[in-house]
This record gives structure tokens, C-alpha cells and sequence, in this order.
């Protein structure tokens, strides 16, 4: 691995000295092993800990096949899909790789007894597979988590709805919390050239996430003037809806946890900021029972923060514990959209303030390759920074998977990979110096 990092950090080596580069057989990846999926059984998902479940492993580097590309990751992050791959909930991901290794014979390469995970990468191309035209060793890439197949009509309209979707590293193999990782060459984007490795796999999975929930028009659609109620705002998730909201002339409300996590929104240009913890919401009196008092108590403070109006769209991904609240304080005719639901998966809300005030929920997951390219190109432009709250080396995912599972992080948790330390990458410092004061507000 040695002369693949030296070379990109020289930033020197042409096309061909990365196509005549060797390839290792093994790399160090972070997975699971089917062998361990049942060692939380009985246990409570509050109590169950990634740090036991995540394993550094050396493992065979796969080809690449037709249409597919192997990137050398220069940095990675942990995603809440990496959390519930560790905890092997709602089910182990196993099944995931068993069901798509029957489709194909390459597919079959996925279905191992370990799983390498991760669905963020920034690195560089270092061999690309039969029929790939856009993309060459040397490279430098950032990498969407859409892995499609797109043999079916259904995916040609909009690739999410093809029936052989996939989220990369995780219901496929090969992972980007790594030091190589194999990707379909669709997924690749161009790394922004003022971000350096760290900073530029931040925004993946989460801002074409929040493109496709708020912005796009499978999702909300959100215009300028909108009301945008964002739970979990200084998140992973929440961070980058708070800044398409602002770049896109809405106004956030941002729902956070904590003081500490309030100012990180302030920090993001939000004014309006509601502390649940202090303000001490509780949705649920109990274990079975919604609390509709406390619904109103949220639309009323809303109301005082906006000057009398209610929110046009929810941008939901709690799920369970918030759910309730979302649909009865979205205004008539609004939009809550969801993805995601940390909290859980079962929902349950009154239906009279949806039917009755002609609300809609829309179901939104991930992007399709337009919206990750446009996504990534704001980041590009220095219209949507990085939030990027630590960075760990590979050796430690499994704390950084914690942090996340504990929710004890702000904006992205960041992994080293192939990068020797922090800071390296930048290609373009004219840009870097026109947004650093911008890069460093948002990094909480």
C-alpha cells in the first residue's frame, strides 16, 4: 500500500503510473463476520455496543468486473447504516449479501462470511473493470452509495425505484471503510478539488440524502420562503438539510438536543433553534401512549418563532419518537417527508391532522445519480460545506461507530483510511482561501 499512498500524496503520478502500480492481495477493512450475528441476541439496542461487533480485517482484493471500478480510500465516515449493520438490526445484513450473490455470477463475489462496510469514500481510481469510459486510474473521486443494476424499465425514470437498488457497503460488500473499496463506475463523482480527503467523503450518503428529501423533485420540493422544520439539525443528516434550506432561501427551524448542539446550528447561519432537551419535550407518556398536548406545544412555539406560521415541510428522520408530532405540526396542505427513522420504525400519528388538513407524507431513501451530481456539485461550488465533528484512523471505527450510535457526535464522523493524517488532499487553495472561514464555521 506504501507506493499507492505515496503516489497520491505527491499528487504527481500520471494515469499510466497508477495503471502500473501493483496491487496488494489483501487489504485492511472494517466488517462483520456472520459467524457473530447472533452475540446481541436478547439484548436491548440501547445497550449494544459496535466496538465489540467491528472488526479490522485483511481480506482478499477483489476485480473489478464490467462497469465496475477499485478506488484506494483515502477517507471514509461512519453513516447510521454502519451503526445498524454493527448491532445487526433490524436484521443482520448477511441476508442482504446472500439475496443479491444469487442474481449474477458477479454478484456473487458479495456473498462472503464477512461483510466490509461503509458507504462514503474519497480516494483515487486505481483500475477500472471492462466498459468503463469516464473514469481512469489516477482519478481523484468521490463516491454516491446508489449501487444499481438498472436492467429493469422501472429504474430508468428514477434509478431509486429500480428493483435491484442497493445501498453500497450495505447490501453490497466491499465497503468504503477501508483501505480499497470496488464501485460501480456510476457512482463516481468528482472529488471537490478545496476540500482536503476528510473533508470531501463527509457530505456523500447524507447531502444527497437531504438533496433528494428537501430539494428535488421526488422529494419535497422545497422553494424559497418555505418554513422547514429539521429534527436532528446539527446531525449527520440534519446538517446538510439546514444548509440546503438556507442556500436555498427557506428558513430552518432546527430541533437539537442540546446547547452545544444549538450553537452548532447558529454557527450555520439558522436563527431559529429550538433546544427540545431544555425545553423538555416528551411526545410520549409512555411506552404506548402519544402525548397530543405536547404536539401543540411544539406548533405553538413554531408559531412564536416564525411569527405566527406554521411549517411548510417536515424533514423527518427520527421516525417513532417524533412522527406523531411532525404530522400534526406540518400546516395544511404541507409535506413531511421521512427517511431514515433512528428511533424506530413503527409509526404511529392521528390521522385526522393529515386526512382532515390535506397533509402528504412522502417516503424518500437516498438519491439517484442526478440528484448525488448535483448534491455533490454544490459541495463543489463552495455553496454546501462539510460537517465534519472528528475524525478517527481506521484502527478505531468502531468508537466512531459508537459516538454515532450514542449520539454523542455533531455533523459527520470521519474515518482515515489510506490518508496519513488530516489536512492532505487540497488541489485547489484559491478556492480553499475564499471558504475556509465557511469550512471551519461548519465544522462543529
Amino acid at each position: 500500500m506504501r507506493e499507492i499512498v505515496n503516489a497520491i500524496v505527491s499528487a504527481e503520478a500520471t494515469s499510466g503510473d497508477y495503471a502500473a502500480l501493483a496491487l496488494p492481495d489483501s487489504y485492511r477493512g472494517i466488517a462483520v463476520r456472520k459467524s457473530d450475528t447472533g452475540m446481541f441476541d436478547g439484548l436491548a439496542s440501547g445497550v449494544k455496543d459496535p466496538r465489540k461487533s467491528l472488526h479490522l480485517m485483511e481480506v482478499p482484493v477483489p476485480q473489478p468486473g464490467p462497469g465496475e471500478a477499485l478506488v484506494a480510500v483515502m477517507a471514509s465516515c461512519v453513516n447510521y447504516n454502519t451503526v445498524w449493520s454493527a448491532l445487526f438490526e433490524p436484521l443482520p445484513t448477511f441476508g442482504f449479501l446472500e439475496r443479491y450473490g444469487r442474481t449474477s455470477e458477479l454478484a456473487g463475489r458479495h456473498d462472503l462470511p464477512y461483510h466490509v462496510l461503509g458507504s462514503d469514500l474519497a480516494g483515487v481510481v486505481l483500475r477500472t473493470g471492462p466498459g468503463v469510459n469516464s473514469w481512469k486510474p489516477g482519478d481523484e473521486v468521490v463516491a454516491h452509495c446508489l449501487s444499481v443494476e438498472l436492467e429493469s424499465s422501472d429504474g430508468h425514470d428514477d434509478t431509486m425505484l429500480d428493483p435491484e437498488q442497493r445501498i453500497w457497503g450495505f447490501e453490497t460488500n466491499f465497503g468504503g471503510l477501508a483501505e480499497l473499496s470496488l464501485v460501480k463506475s456510476n457512482q463516481l463523482m468528482p472529488k471537490p478539488r478545496h476540500l482536503t480527503w476528510e473533508e470531501a467523503a463527509a457530505p456523500g450518503l447524507v447531502n444527497s440524502t437531504a438533496y433528494r428529501q428537501l430539494v428535488s423533485r421526488n422529494g419535497a420540493r422545497m422553494k424559497q420562503g418555505d418554513n422547514v422544520l429539521i429534527w436532528g439539525a446539527s446531525g449527520g443528516l440534519g446538517s446538510y438539510a439546514t444548509q440546503l434550506a438556507l442556500a436555498g432561501g427557506a428558513t430552518p427551524i432546527c430541533v437539537v438536543s442540546s446547547a452545544r448542539k444549538a450553537e452548532v446550528c447558529r454557527r450555520m447561519g439558522a436563527e431559529l433553534v429550538i433546544d427540545r432537551s431544555a425545553e423538555d419535550y416528551r411526545f410520549w407518556k409512555d411506552e404506548h401512549t402519544q402525548d397530543p398536548g405536547e404536539w401543540r406545544r411544539l406548533g405553538k412555539r413554531i408559531r412564536e418563532l416564525t411569527g405566527g406560521e406554521d411549517v411548510d415541510i417536515v424533514f423527518e428522520h427520527p421516525g417513532r419518537e417524533t412522527f406523531g408530532a411532525s404530522v400534526y405540526v406540518a400546516r395544511k396542505g404541507g409535506t413531511i417527508v421521512t427517511c431514515a427513522s433512528t428511533s424506530g420504525y413503527q409509526h404511529s400519528y392521528d390521522n385526522r391532522y393529515l386526512w382532515m388538513s390535506l397533509k402528504r407524507i412522502i417516503g424518500s431513501h437516498f438519491a439517484n445519480y442526478r440528484e448525488a451530481w448535483e448534491a455533490n456539485r454544490l459541495i463543489a461550488k463552495g455553496k454546501i460545506h462539510p460537517t465534519l465533528s472528528k475524525v478517527y484512523p481506521l484502527e478505531e471505527t468502531g468508537q466512531a461507530t459508537h459516538d454515532v450510535h450514542r449520539n454523542v457526535h455533531q455533523g459527520k464522523v470521519g474515518v482515515l483510511c489510506l490518508a496519513p493524517g488530516e489536512g492532505l488532499g487540497v488541489r485547489d487553495g484559491e478556492l480553499r482561501a475564499r471558504h475556509i472561514d465557511a469550512i471551519n464555521r461548519f465544522r462543529p
